[in-house]
């Protein structure tokens, strides 16, 4: 995998290796950094399909299930 870091690719181990090259206190700041980064996105991602769901709920798309229609719907 490459990652393009101001218009210059950077291999993932390339990444892993300057992360080695940290002191433990900066790698585990990295490390801090990075999942709150990731938690940030997947609540970014999160408020994104409830605001979807409230649209379709609003312009009447969605109608209440009982478990067993949920399921029927998912083995499909």
């Amino acid at each position: 995998m490459l990652i393009c870091l101001m218009n210059q690719a950077i291999s993932f181990n390339e990444i892993l290796e300057a992360a080695d090259n940290l002191s433990l206190e900066e790698q585990e700041s990295l490390i801090d950094v990075i999942r709150r980064r990731i938690a940030n996105s997947r609540r970014q991602e999160i408020a994104s399909l409830v605001a979807l769901a409230r649209e379709e709920h609003k312009a009447g798309k969605l109608h209440p299930e009982n478990p067993d229609e949920i399921m029927q719907s998912l083995l499909l």
